[in-house]
């Protein structure tokens, strides 16, 4: 009896829980529950499933009224979809012919649910051959777009391709297949992969940026194995002062940069590491270049060296302060770096808006430039407020007091 029991109470998950109109409740021998009619009662379960007037009574079980019939079974591709949205197991395995197949699948779609469309997708791509799934999702847009997600997601790229191929996206299958590169760890193998994907059917913007990612793992390859050399041998004092954190291989073109400009920023161009030789070679623009080698010399306090980045000479041999970043971003970054006020105060001054250089100087306490600023506006009020800001018997205060008795 228990174990009968059990049965029974195993099948009550058959049934809809919202569809109470059509239902009634029996109880374990068989007589309804609430119900004026009364059915046959029966000694066991046996004798209930073995008449044939009476089917399939359960304990408290719900059941469709007509005819008791196998209610899993005869489920449409609406209710399907339906039960499917609220989350109920559904077996698809009853859809055996295409049509019903595609049937249950527009359904899907129209339901606008992607957890179920890629549930019913998922069902098409194991029971169909593929060249009937592709020619159906061929006219079916917004279910193909799922597929495509679902095989990049899932990392299914055989299946990926093929569907690509078919559909003639021959730039895809190309950028499918580069992506492919993410998957080989082996570095020299990876410099292969890339290799040969130079020749994929890319769009000339693409296939320029394949041909720089395979140049730049080159480069990195011998600018790895030198400066491992160089770090193990002891021979370098910058390697020394300053030991690698990590490896240079396969680390982006902007990270490259900054490398080679802290531990290679006086190489010759003609060198593989030289700064001015990757910014030749990748065609860096100056502002991105300015801003990477500053970031690396200024972490390197190296002030001489972010002096003459910006130090450009006429053709009659006049020199002068050019920053292409704005000399404000230029404080910034030495700021960051805890470049010491003298030289803050250099390119502060260079600021051209008269309201930036202020609130710069002031935020970085570069005193000379606020007292100057306020001297050449000729402002005596802003000068005799900023002398309670500096410190009583300085050089600062003398100087205001100067500026103020000439005026």
């Amino acid at each position: 009896l228990k174990e009968s029991k059990r049965a029974v109470n195993s099948l009550r998950d058959i049934v809809d829980d919202d569809d109470d109109d059509d239902l009634e409740r029996v109880s374990w021998s068989g007589e309804p529950v609430g119900r004026r009619n009364k059915l046959p009662s029966f000694q066991s379960l046996s004798d209930a499933l073995s008449d044939t007037g009476v089917k399939n009574y359960t304990p408290e079980l719900r059941r469709p009224k007509a005819e008791y019939k196998d209610y899993s079974s005869d489920w449409s591709p609406k209710d399907t979809v339906r039960r499917m949205q609220r989350g109920k197991v559904c077996s698809l395995e009853r859809f055996r012919s295409l049509q019903d197949k595609l049937v249950l699948l527009d359904e899907a779609v129209a339901g606008h649910d992607g957890n179920v469309i890629t549930a019913v997708l998922i069902f098409l791509k194991r029971t169909l051959r593929r060249e009937i799934l592709f020619r159906e999702l061929e006219v079916r847009q917004v279910a193909l777009c799922h597929l495509i997600h679902f095989l990049k997601e899932s990392g299914e790229q055989k299946f990926l391709l093929d569907l690509l191929r078919f559909l003639d996206r021959t730039e895809e299958v190309a950028l499918s297949q580069y992506r492919e590169h993410l998957n080989i760890q082996d570095v020299e193998k990876r410099r292969e992969f890339l290799k040969g994907c130079i020749g994929l059917p890319f769009s000339a913007e693409d296939t320029s940026h394949i041909q720089d990612h395979y140049t730049l793992l080159e480069r990195q390859i011998i600018i790895e194995a030198n400066d491992r050399h160089l770090e193990t041998a002891g021979q370098s004092e910058i390697f020394r002062k300053y030991p690698r954190k990590a490896s240079i291989l396969n680390m982006p073109l902007v990270t490259t940069l900054f490398y080679s400009c802290f531990y290679h920023y006086t190489e010759a161009e003609g060198t593989f590491s030289s700064p001015t030789n990757l910014k030749k070679t990748f065609k860096i623009p100056d502002k991105q270049y300015v801003l990477t080698a500053l970031a690396a010399r200024a972490k390197l306090r190296a002030w001489d060296d972010v002096d003459a980045l910006f130090t450009t000479k006429n053709w009659l041999g006049y020199t002068k302060k050019k920053a292409p970043i704005g000399f404000h971003r230029v404080v910034e970054i030495l700021q960051r770096n805890n470049a010491p006020v003298q030289v803050l105060q250099e390119y502060v001054r260079l600021v051209e808006d008269v309201e930036t250089r202020l609130n710069l100087a002031t935020k970085y306490k570069c005193h000379d430039v606020v007292i100057e600023t306020y001297r050449d506006l000729k402002d005596r009020i802003q000068l005799t407020a900023y002398k309670c800001k500096v410190e009583r018997g300085s050089a600062e205060e003398d100087k205001i007091n100067s500026i103020l008795n000439n005026m």
